[in-house]
């Protein structure tokens, strides 16, 4: 099955972009990454799953007969890191982590099934009621020895936005950067103590594993304040949620559900999801990709 593996184009070309000739390197050694790992592990490895986005992810089933899943990168610092965040998370509501290799890129995880996205759920209150346990619920005491990122090693990314615009911010407007900037100062100032958070907790990224129970994918692993785990929440699904009717009204009333179930100040967590949004917008114009969705995300935070 390794050699028949059909890629989409536009796997190929999302890979390029954002690594060059080692990405499409890396592309034409993925059938033989494929037969390493199942070699290694026992895989049958079956066809890959649809919207592959940065890394190849198929369902396999293991030697035993149980189906798993295997996600392969390009071996970068983001996927290390995902596997110690996938290992330090065990016993929380994260997927389980049943093998991995560093060097391979390779992660073999249970599969959650059906493996249904939060994205699906028509209610959005309810999407955020579920959404809100988690972010409560998977955020860990910061590890004693660890190589994971701050947000404030995110928050770089403004200082690379300056130095690229000599100084300027680009298409970004100065008076949003220049809040974010000074919202990170103030927000760390006043964080309790940090904590290991997933940092990505999103409507994609928080699965159905069988009746009412819900899985978190995808970890970053970044250290930050508590309130941090609920940014991401608050401007997806993407393009979704700007696309929903009223979605300033939709912004406030989750923000009464998080902080609710999380017992933070409202005005917190919307000082992260501005911050958040912003940080997407900068993320998207240093890889020449589309920052306006991140942009009024963060205007509508602003105004709210």
């Amino acid at each position: 099955m390794t050699d028949n593996i059909t890629l989409p184009e536009s796997f190929r070309q999302r890979v390029a972009s954002v690594w060059g000739e080692r990405g499409e390197a890396w592309v034409e050694r993925l059938p033989r990454l494929l037969a390493q790992c199942a070699a290694r592990w026992g895989l049958t490895v079956q066809s890959p799953l649809p919207a592959l986005s940065y890394s190849f992810v198929a369902l396999v089933v293991q030697a035993d007969g149980q189906e798993a899943v295997l996600k392969i990168g390009v071996p970068n610092r983001e996927l290390t890191t995902e596997i110690e965040a996938l290992r330090a998370f065990q016993g929380r509501p994260v997927v389980e982590l049943l093998a991995a290799d560093r060097q391979l890129g390779a992660l073999l995880l249970r599969r959650l099934i059906p493996g249904t996205p939060l994205s699906h759920l028509r209610d959005d209150g309810e999407a955020t009621l579920i959404a809100a346990h988690l972010i409560r619920d998977v955020p860990m005491s910061k590890p004693v020895d660890h190589a994971f990122p701050t947000v404030g090693d995110w928050a770089q990314a403004f200082g690379r936005l300056r130095a690229r615009f000599n100084g300027g911010t680009g298409p970004l407007p100065r008076r949003l950067v220049e809040k974010a900037e000074d919202l990170l100062s103030q927000l760390h100032t006043s964080s309790r103590p940090r904590q290991l958070l997933h940092g990505d907790l999103h409507h994609d990224n928080i699965l159905s594993d069988g009746g009412t129970t819900w899985v978190a994918i995808d970890p970053k692993g970044v250290i930050g304040d508590p309130a941090y785990e609920a940014a991401r929440l608050q401007h997806n699904p993407i393009p979704g949620f700007l696309a929903m009717e009223h979605p300033r009204r939709v912004a406030r009333r989750r923000l009464e559900i998080l902080a609710s179930i999380l017992e933070t100040d409202r005005s917190r967590l919307l000082a992260w999801a501005f911050f958040d949004a912003m940080l997407a917008a900068c993320w998207s114009v240093e890889e020449d990709g589309d920052w306006r969705y991140h942009l009024a995300c963060a205007e509508l935070f602003d105004e709210t």
